[in-house]
């Protein structure tokens, strides 16, 4: 019985697998300089987009890579807005004559707050 029983590890603790045989992806190691003249090193994979900035971990100020290397940032990306979204879709007639429509649907009370509610058949009637 003893030899059947599993072993249970908590966060925090080591594997008990083998490290043998284990083969590591390539890694680059990056020095950075915080200027509060704190020096750091971080490993990262040799395929990684590699960063020209990293926070310190002591005084967690911007640091800058010691090599001097600088990543060129483009412009972000030009977030549409619904507005415009919606006017790849629609010409301006066509939002005229809808928001008509709407708007003549809303004064005969066919739709807005005061207008009848459709039954809704999920619902269960007393009989």
């Amino acid at each position: 019985m003893r030899n059947q029983m599993l072993k249970a590890a908590g966060l925090g603790h080591k594997s008990h697998e083998s490290e043998k045989g284990v083969v590591l992806s390539p890694r680059l190691q990056l020095d950075f300089d915080c200027p509060a003249r704190h020096h750091f090193s971080v490993v990262f994979a040799a395929d990684a987009a590699l960063p020209s900035s990293w926070d310190c971990p002591v005084c967690w100020t911007v640091s800058t890579r010691t090599d001097g290397t600088l990543v060129d940032v483009s412009a972000p990306k030009h977030v549409r807005t619904h507005w415009e979204m919606l006017r790849e879709r629609r010409s301006l007639p066509e939002l005229e004559t809808l928001l008509a429509e709407r708007l003549a649907l809303l004064r005969v009370g066919d739709i807005g707050p005061g207008a009848p509610r459709p039954l809704n058949p999920r619902t269960r009637h007393a009989a």
